[in-house]
């Protein structure tokens, strides 16, 4: 049997030093490092330039979202999903809204199923856009930024067309959607879709035979797939290993069982491999959303929201003409709906990992508690055991690739 991987802690690093028990010089990267991707502190401990041992001290960005949605009704507590992976909102949504559906066991229209694939992966493109055009930026790659950043500007605007929002749009709601798609959002899903592949093109020839980005990313942070499953590590992270699990095959949900797409794989588990899988994904999510696209196309008008109306609230017109539904719309919007006693646990594949959402009710509107299984936090301990022996200059990368957003790691 291996031995268990152990992650250090920051006192372990700096007691020693203080004590004067070792000739290792310990630093400080952050928590205001401008290549940490957030407010994140590495306690490094160096000897030169090289790394004999890292210990991510997080908390700087500490929310207290868990602890907050306990004082909020089941649907209001959408909202602060938004704020735990800020680049990847929708998916945050779309986990919470399924878990609290299956507490409730609602079924979703299929126009809004389709709706939720298509933006979630929409989402993973826009994810991986910032981590593709910042990790290039932290190499010095400055082009390839303002590539990735001008798709991502009409990734925004189509959830900004839907939802009104750019960023924390709240589109996705237990039961189903927010509001039905705009007449135009076919059309301007099929134009960006029209760009895409060949702006992925572009991606990598700036890119993936560069000599200098070969020298700073191939080798580099190696993993192998046995320590990264001991490690925890999920999606791009530890695909790159040669690990082909992808949450959307291995327990599908939204009806992702009926769309074809491939799961990228790496082999050597660097820098490099996880850079070549998150750019297969990115041709795979276009994939995934041209097939949403022609399946609504296909399906035409539809309910988007669940027609259990103790659950959902009811149309506007509805109300104006039902003293029922107004009944419903105002218990919902002032009490909340009440869940059975019981829990819950739905795990999606989010565009940094496997998230998952644990909700537990009491029978009251508002989660006794709700936790969720944030990959950003699980895959930032891999950093010590990839770090160990490269040189400084090399962490910046390794941060990089990855991709961890601290307000998921703190929530």
């Amino acid at each position: 049997m291996a031995e268990p991987i152990t992650v250090p802690t920051p006192q372990q690093i700096i007691e020693p030093a203080l004590a004067g028990r070792t000739e290792t010089m310990v630093l400080n990267m952050g928590p205001h490092h401008p290549s940490t991707h957030g407010v994140l502190r590495l306690v490094l401990e160096l000897d030169g330039e090289v790394v004999v041992n890292v210990a991510p001290d997080v908390g700087y960005l500490h929310t207290g979202i868990e602890k907050t949605m306990e004082s909020k009704t089941y649907q209001k507590a959408v909202v602060l999903t938004d704020r735990m992976d800020y680049l990847a909102p929708l998916s945050n949504n779309l986990c919470y809204a399924l878990a609290v559906e299956k507490l409730l066991d609602v079924e979703i229209p299929e126009r809004a199923q389709i709706a939720r694939v298509l933006l979630t992966e929409l989402q993973r493109l826009s994810s991986h856009l910032v981590w593709l055009g910042t990790h290039a930026l932290d190499l010095a790659a400055m082009s390839v930024f303002l590539y990735a950043f001008r798709e991502r500007e009409q990734i925004l605007d189509i959830f900004e067309l839907v939802s009104g929002a750019r960023m924390m749009t709240s589109y996705f709601r237990i039961g189903g959607l927010a509001y039905d798609l705009p007449a135009d959002f076919i059309p301007t899903v099929e134009q960006f879709l029209a760009i895409m592949p060949s702006r992925i093109d572009e991606y990598e020839d700036l890119l993936t035979a560069n000599p200098l980005w070969l020298e700073r990313t191939v080798g580099v942070g190696v993993i192998d797939a046995q320590s990264a499953i001991a490690l925890g590590l999920t999606g791009a992270n530890l695909r790159a290993t040669g690990v082909a699990y992808d949450v959307r095959k291995a327990m599908p949900y939204s009806g992702y069982e009926t769309y074809s797409f491939e799961i990228p794989i790496g082999k050597n588990g660097d820098i490099y491999d996880r850079y070549r899988v998150r750019i297969a994904e990115m041709r795979q999510s276009v994939k995934i959303v041209q097939q949403a696209t022609e399946r609504l196309r296909e399906l035409g008008p539809g309910p988007v929201v669940t027609p259990n109306r103790k659950v959902a609230p009811p149309p506007k017109r509805e109300i104006t003409e039902s003293m029922e539904s107004l009944i419903h719309h105002f218990k919902l919007w002032t009490e909340g709906f009440k869940p059975p006693r019981g829990d819950a646990y739905v795990s999606i594949e989010s565009p940094r990992g496997i998230l998952g959402c644990y909700v537990v009710s009491d029978g009251s509107p508002k989660p006794w508690r709700v936790h969720f299984r944030a990959p950003s936090f699980i895959n930032l301990q891999s950093l010590a055991h990839m770090a160990k022996g490269r040189l400084v200059a090399d962490l910046v990368a390794l941060i990089a690739s990855l991709d961890p957003v601290l307000g998921e790691v703190d929530r």
